[in-house]
């Protein structure tokens, strides 16, 4: 795999949900520039667990660092549990005959009832676009299929049913070079996560959590997090709909 390119609305997300990764997580985490943002600002934790269904060399790193022991998992206690790998030579290098780690059939890993077995299970996916209600399309862009849905909504629901757990979609507030908002009015694809299942929203501008917040309370929170150039057109279609 190629190493994904970052910038510094990358790291100011990073940064954000580092800061609400409480020591004894138990990590999932999407591919990208995200997980090795997060990871970098994670190396003060103690006993970090990895339940994920995609293993990331940054993850790989915090175990080589002794920030992850998987002691405090109550599933596949001390065992770093995934289904695929994606990285470098060095990644799979670790990984080669290595009893640490155990690679497991999807249906297992994905889960919502396993994932949730873990306590503060911290799950930590990419977004393509948000709209105002918090519905979350990760995997359709300009008209055609992106990317597959993957575990994102598993994982969304594992951890929030998790004791303690956090469920975070990230992204940035704009694309293509800042011409087009990430938060929108109204999906252009399908949903991924829907809105009643989304948990915490990132973007360089802060974060919420959306759980238990009204339809206008959830399009003023999302506005908030849009970039400004976006925030007034934003507000005047959250009035058109209705959201507040």
């Amino acid at each position: 795999m190629p190493i994904p390119k970052s910038g510094p609305e990358d790291t100011a997300i990073g940064k954000t949900i580092a800061e609400m990764v409480p020591d004894g997580a138990c990590l999932q985490m999407g591919v990208g520039a995200l997980p090795d943002l997060v990871c970098s600002q994670l190396r003060g934790r103690k006993d970090l667990g990895i339940h994920t269904e995609a293993l990331c060399p940054e993850l790989v790193d915090l175990i080589e660092a002794g920030v992850v022991t998987n002691r405090r998992k109550r599933l596949n206690t001390g065992k770093t549990v995934f289904t695929f790998a994606m990285g470098q030579k060095a990644m799979y290098d670790f990984l080669n005959d290595n009893p640490s780690v155990e690679s497991h059939p999807v249906d297992y890993v994905n889960d919502p009832f396993v994932i949730a077995q873990n306590a503060n299970v911290v799950s930590i996916n990419a977004a393509l676009e948000i709209d105002l209600t918090g519905a979350v399309n990760a995997e359709h862009m300009l008209g055609h299929q992106y990317s597959a849905a993957g575990g994102q909504l598993d994982f969304v629901r594992g951890a929030y049913a998790s004791r303690g757990g956090k469920s975070f979609i990230a992204c940035q507030s704009t694309a293509a070079r800042g011409k087009v908002s990430r938060i929108v009015a109204r999906l252009e694809g399908p949903v991924t996560t829907p809105r009643t299942d989304t948990h915490i929203v990132v973007t360089e501008f802060g974060w919420t959590d959306l759980k238990g917040k009204s339809s206008a309370e959830r399009a003023k929170a999302l506005i908030a997090l849009a970039h400004p150039e976006f925030q007034g057109e934003l507000t005047a279609a959250a009035r058109e709909l209705h959201l507040i």
